[in-house]
């Protein structure tokens, strides 16, 4: 869903270039992730992190863990990284990508990155815009230039057509997972749910009843 555009944004972005990185600056990081932290850490990227309720999530419950919030909506990006400075200031395994997750192998070099999180991706519906699915051949194929050998994509969707697109495309490509990697209905396995950090789209579909589905696969 497209943001509306808020006017304080672009000049907060500008402001707080230390934590939020320009699609241009990104491509000059690439081999250097680690001087953006305060310790070396494993790195994990989410892929279109909208307002940002995951990413914050995962950086508190996971000190241990280097995170990248990444989305191309500046409204977005904005919000996200705002809100993470306004509630806990800069933290120190936490940091943005203001750019495209298309080409995210310009950004990264292989095995630099640990895990992917993909979650309540745009479903693109129509044929004619499967290639624009994060779950593509082609973004397959960029994730696999920057995670390392048996490296993890985590997806999550509420959308059932995605889902099982999704677990095709994983198997054209070659992924592969165990049956204790996948849920139909997360939020009612309390073995799989533990530790899981919701998303704002998660909360609200939940509310609605809907199942979510995940899967953790790898190349």
């Amino acid at each position: 869903m497209h943001l509306r555009a808020k006017p304080w944004a672009s000049a907060w972005l500008t402001a707080h270039s230390d934590i939020v990185i320009d699609q241009k600056q990104a491509t000059e990081q690439i081999g250097k992730w680690q001087m953006l932290f305060d310790q070396k850490n494993p790195i994990h990227i989410e892929i279109g992190s909208g307002k940002g309720q995951f990413i914050l999530g995962m950086a508190l419950a996971h000190p241990e863990i280097n995170y990248i919030g990444m989305e191309i909506q500046e409204t977005a990006i904005a919000i996200a990284a705002r809100k993470s400075f306004e509630q806990v200031g800069k933290l120190p395994n936490l940091r943005y990508i203001y750019g495209n997750g298309n080409g995210v192998e310009t950004y990264f070099e292989k095995a630099e990155v640990a895990k992917l999180y993909l979650n309540f991706s745009d479903p693109w519906p129509k044929t004619r815009h499967e290639s624009r699915r994060l779950t593509y051949k082609s973004f397959l194929k960029s994730y696999k230039a920057i995670l390392p050998e048996k490296g993890e994509v985590e997806f999550k969707t509420d959308n059932r057509h995605l889902f099982e697109y999704s677990m095709v495309s994983f198997v054209n490509y070659g992924m592969r997972w165990s049956t204790n990697d996948y849920s139909l209905d997360l939020h009612q396995d309390d073995e799989k749910v533990l530790g899981n950090i919701e998303t704002e789209y998660e909360q609200k579909f939940m509310a609605k009843g809907q199942p979510i589905y995940k899967i953790k696969a790898h190349f």
